[in-house]
């Protein structure tokens, strides 16, 4: 049984989003249904997701500073790598 839903989205969000449902000729209502379907997909598939028992004791050995940047770290890596 389908129930109406009121949404407070942005003024352009909304007209990106309709413009796209319509492009895939959808309609917003769908095409906000078929998210939410995805993303509840996406998070049964996590469930199954198994982690090895050897993974899982390596889990959490090495420790970084609170104040540690993977991304700023890696840029320098790249940055290095190809200079």
């Amino acid at each position: 049984m389908n129930t109406k839903l009121t949404l407070n989205i942005e003024q352009e969000l909304i007209k990106t989003a309709k413009k796209y449902a319509k492009e895939r000729q959808q309609s917003l209502s769908s095409l906000v249904q078929n998210f939410f379907k995805v993303l509840e997909l996406e998070d049964k598939q996590q469930e199954k997701i198994k982690i090895s028992h050897e993974l899982e004791e390596l889990s959490g050995i090495i420790k970084l500073d609170n104040d540690y940047d993977y991304k700023e770290d890696y840029k320098n890596h790249i940055i290095e790598k190809y200079s």
